[in-house]
């Protein structure tokens, strides 16, 4: 084999096994990738079922931004978590590189050394660096070339990768945020309602309130009226008492100091009516007939004579006689009520 050929053979090697190292680094990063892609739905799936459990639990009027924090949270990790996974790549693909072209140089350096002592051993003297084969230096060329096209997708790969995963971000984003809003409208209206019925339940128990002061107002005038109507009713009757009580005065202080006429008094008929009754069956029997209303009845009274002695003898007359069974007459002096 000659010496061309074999450095050809060396310089196909190396580029060889970066080739196969740069794709396992590649798919390793894919892996990676797909593996962050795999745990982001998870993240979400979490997420959702954590906002579900929260929006179950409004009921129970716990606050929400400590779940609008955590979710924020989460994303900002999730989010830092994958630019620290592109970045770690980015920097193991840059290692890369330039562990490859630190090989590719080497490798060249040490074919341009062999050329030039395969050289110096033909001609016995040094020669220069332009004795290198110009196939060699196209092959570099198109090697640099090659690399250079393959950083160049690897680095448009990277921000394809960038753009989508910041895109993904950004509707994570905007989905936690319209949940947090559609949290805090929800908290919002339930607060409303809430202020709504206690307002509510103000109102019914200030009417309450005031329908229970107007019966007991109403009570109280009621109670106010009947102890005065009581009182009315019993100030009446002691001044008729008291009317009745002076008349009886009245009429004593007549009999005993005025002028006085001999009467007999037959009975004391309990009203009117009996009074005249019995005055009707004296004056039957051809008696003179006086009533005369006391605070106890109506006296009945049969008279006047002119003297004591005449009163007795009538008052006899009255007592003996069977059919008028008046049996407990008594002369008593009466002073008309003309004369009083």
């Amino acid at each position: 084999m000659s010496m061309n050929n074999k450095q050809r053979w060396m310089g196909g090697a190396v580029l060889l096994g970066g080739g196969v190292l740069l794709a396992a680094l590649l798919l390793k990063g894919k892996e990676e990738i797909h593996q962050n892609k795999i745990k982001t739905p998870e993240s979400a799936e979490l997420a959702q079922q954590k906002n579900k459990n929260t929006e179950g639990e409004m009921v129970q009027l716990q606050p929400l931004t400590v779940d609008v924090e955590t979710e924020k949270r989460l994303l900002d990790e999730q989010r830092r978590a994958r630019e620290k996974a592109v970045a770690e790549q980015e920097a193991r693909a840059a290692e890369f590189l330039a562990a490859q072209q630190k090989a590719e140089a080497e490798a060249a350096r040490k074919a341009a050394e062999e050329y030039a002592a395969l050289n110096a051993h033909r001609t016995g003297a040094q020669q220069s660096s332009d004795n290198i084969p110009p196939e060699l230096i196209e092959d570099e060329k198109a090697k640099q070339k090659r690399l250079a096209e393959e950083k160049l997708a690897a680095q448009k790969k990277q921000d394809q990768l960038k753009a989508q995963q910041k895109s993904e971000a950004d509707k994570k984003d905007a989905e936690a945020q319209r949940k947090a809003d559609a949290q805090k409208k929800a908290e919002a209206e339930r607060k409303a309602e809430a202020q709504k019925k206690a307002e509510d339940e103000r109102k019914a128990e200030a009417t309450k309130k005031a329908e229970a002061e107007r019966k007991e107002e109403a009570k109280k005038k009621a109670e106010a009226e009947r102890k005065a109507e009581a009182a009315k009713k019993a100030e009446a009757d002691r001044k008729e008492e008291a009317k009745k009580k002076a008349e009886a005065e009245k009429a004593r202080d007549l009999l005993e100091n005025g002028d006085k006429q001999w009467m007999v008094q037959v009975a004391l008929a309990a009203n009117e009516a009996n009074a005249d009754a019995l005055a009707s069956k004296l004056r039957a029997k051809g008696y003179k007939v006086t009533k005369s209303p006391t605070s106890k009845g109506v006296r009945i009274m049969v008279g006047p004579s002119k003297n004591r002695e005449a009163a007795d003898a009538a008052r006899k007359k009255i007592t003996t006689d069977p059919s008028l069974n008046m049996k407990s007459a008594w002369v008593i002096d009466w002073v008309p009520l003309d004369k009083r």
